[in-house]
């Protein structure tokens, strides 16, 4: 197999993340192609993983800089999975915000993506004593 390459500059075209993201099966993302890509756009960070050129996999993250980092997305396509590429780019960014305190993700109920994020040094909520999270989603097109 080909070798990974990892990037933290330049971007996607809009055609590699509709594919991407198409891929791990985040339409709802792809439902706006421009919205998405103005999403990466305006990431505070966004770390890449190609295989012989080709999009493989992508974590982007929002951030302060200074007291907290939003983990937002990490996605590996489903052929590439299970090769620690998701692994290198969640490294990829909290190295990057490694003097940021507090680093947050939110996730599926998937016992494998949790035990990734375990290896990492994070936790459950519901594993932390007096620590909750709260999460509010909201239509942008109907207003809600």
């Amino acid at each position: 197999m080909s070798s990974v390459t990892y990037s933290t500059s330049g971007s996607p075209t809009r055609d590699e993340l509709i594919a991407l993201y198409d891929s791990v099966g985040w339409t709802v993302y792809t439902a706006d192609p421009a919205r998405l890509e103005d999403a990466v756009a305006g990431s505070t960070f966004v770390v890449t993983a190609r295989i012989d050129g080709d999009l493989v996999g992508l974590a982007r993250a929002v951030s302060d800089d200074a007291t907290i980092v939003y983990v937002q997305d990490i996605l590996v396509v489903p052929d590439a999975q299970r090769q620690g590429i998701g692994k290198q780019l969640l490294a990829t960014v909290i190295e990057r915000f490694a003097h940021v305190r507090q680093k947050v993700l939110l996730t599926d109920d998937e016992e494998r993506q949790h035990a990734l994020y375990r290896s990492l040094g994070f936790a459950d909520t519901a594993e932390v004593e007096r620590l909750h999270a709260f999460v509010r989603f909201d239509d942008p097109k109907s207003g809600d």
